[in-house]
């Protein structure tokens, strides 16, 4: 069993947000609706110049380029892990589209200092890559490049 089953088959999700859609339809007679939309209607209100990600597997939006931050020197990183597959992995400080799994942990960490917990696709539940949290640093997603494609 790889260490990506094991997380997903041992630890369910704690603190995955996906919303109840089936109250959609029914919005004037639900306001709690109108909430849980509210990162859609902060997508729309970005600058159009600003390129979206999305999730190569179902297309929904996961973050934008603006939001490219710079750890350890560098916005992207090439790291293995312990099973010996490559990812090339783009930091971002804000990202809209993932939820995570699993608890936190500093085993295997790629950035010294820092815990981590898979990324998922909100939508498809496509392992997009990792959120790092630390107690003295600012959190961030390190998200696989190729799982991510530009808006067009």
């Amino acid at each position: 069993m790889s260490f990506f089953s094991y997380m997903i088959d041992e630890f369910p999700p704690m603190d995955f947000y996906y919303p109840d859609i089936s109250k959609y339809d029914q919005e004037d007679k639900h306001p709690e609706v109108i909430r849980d939309l509210n990162w859609i209607e902060e997508e729309e209100e970005k600058p159009r110049n600003e390129k979206a990600l999305l999730c190569r597997q179902c297309l929904l939006t996961i973050t934008n380029r603006s939001e490219l931050i710079e750890v350890e020197g560098a916005y992207e990183h090439t790291f293995a892990n312990p099973q010996g597959v490559v990812f090339q992995i783009g930091c971002f400080g804000s990202v809209k589209g993932c939820g995570h799994v699993g608890p936190a942990t500093d085993e295997w960490s790629w950035f010294k200092g820092f815990r981590w917990q898979i990324a998922l696709c909100g939508m498809c539940l496509t392992h997009l890559g990792w959120y790092y949290t630390s107690k003295y640093m600012n959190s961030f997603h390190g998200l696989i490049l190729d799982r991510l494609i530009d808006s067009s």
